[in-house]
C-alpha cells in the first residue's frame, strides 16, 4: 500500500512524501489554470473539471477561484453548483449528489493533522471521507469537517461549523452545527409570493 492508498484509506501517515507531493502539483496546476479561464469559456473549463475530478455529472457550475488537494476524490452529480471561492481538501474521498447548492467561500475538509506540535510538524494527519447526499444546499461560509455524512434534503444555515452528521431533510445551523427543525409543508413557497 503506496502513501496515497494510506490516506485514502483513513490511516494515520506521514504525509510529507515526493508521491503525496506531486499529486497536489498536478492539482494546483489544473486549479491554477481553471481559476485563470473566463466564465465565458464553459467547454475548456468543464473540460478541466473533468479532468481533475473522479466523476462529474451532467449540468454542473463550478465557479473561481475554486481550490482542492487532489481533485480525483471528488465525485459530484447532476445539477451541481459550487459558489465562489469553494475550497475541498480531498485527501479522502468527498461525494456530492445531484442538485447540491454550495454557497460562496464554503471548506470541506478531509483532514485532520496530529494534535502534538512535533508530530504534526512532522507532517502525521489522516483524514476521513465526507458525503454529501441529494437536494442539499449549503450557505456561504459553512465550514463541513472530515467524516461527516449530510443527509437528503437537508439545508445548513450560512456560517456553519459541521463537525457531526446531518440527518436528511432539516435546517441545521450554528458552531458546532446542530439541527434547528425539519423542513415541512409551511416552508414550501406558495405561487402568490413569487410576483
Amino acid at each position: 500500500m503506496n502513501d496515497l492508498d494510506k490516506m485514502r484509506a483513513g490511516r494515520w501517515l506521514h504525509a510529507v512524501t515526493p508521491e503525496i507531493g506531486e499529486a497536489l502539483r498536478r492539482t494546483e496546476e489544473l486549479c491554477f489554470r481553471l481559476n485563470q479561464l473566463p466564465p465565458s469559456h464553459r467547454e475548456e473549463r468543464e473540460a478541466i473539471i473533468r479532468r481533475m475530478f473522479g466523476h462529474v455529472g451532467n449540468d454542473i457550475c463550478l465557479h473561481s477561484p475554486f481550490h482542492c488537494d487532489f481533485g480525483e476524490q471528488i465525485s459530484v452529480g447532476d445539477h451541481f453548483v459550487g459558489n465562489f471561492n469553494l475550497t475541498i481538501l480531498d485527501e479522502a474521498p468527498v461525494r456530492i449528489g445531484n442538485h447540491v447548492y454550495i454557497g460562496p467561500n464554503v471548506g470541506i475538509y478531509t483532514v485532520h493533522h496530529a494534535l502534538h506540535a512535533d508530530q504534526r510538524n512532522e507532517g502525521i494527519m489522516q483524514s476521513l471521507p465526507i458525503e454529501i447526499h441529494d437536494n442539499v444546499w449549503i450557505g456561504g461560509n459553512a465550514v463541513i469537517l472530515r467524516g461527516v455524512t449530510i443527509g437528503e434534503g437537508a439545508v445548513i444555515g450560512a456560517g456553519s461549523v459541521v463537525s457531526h452528521d446531518i440527518p436528511p431533510r432539516v435546517i441545521a445551523a450554528g458552531n458546532p452545527c446542530r439541527v434547528l427543525r425539519p423542513i415541512t409543508e409551511a416552508d414550501r413557497i406558495e405561487e402568490s409570493e413569487m410576483d
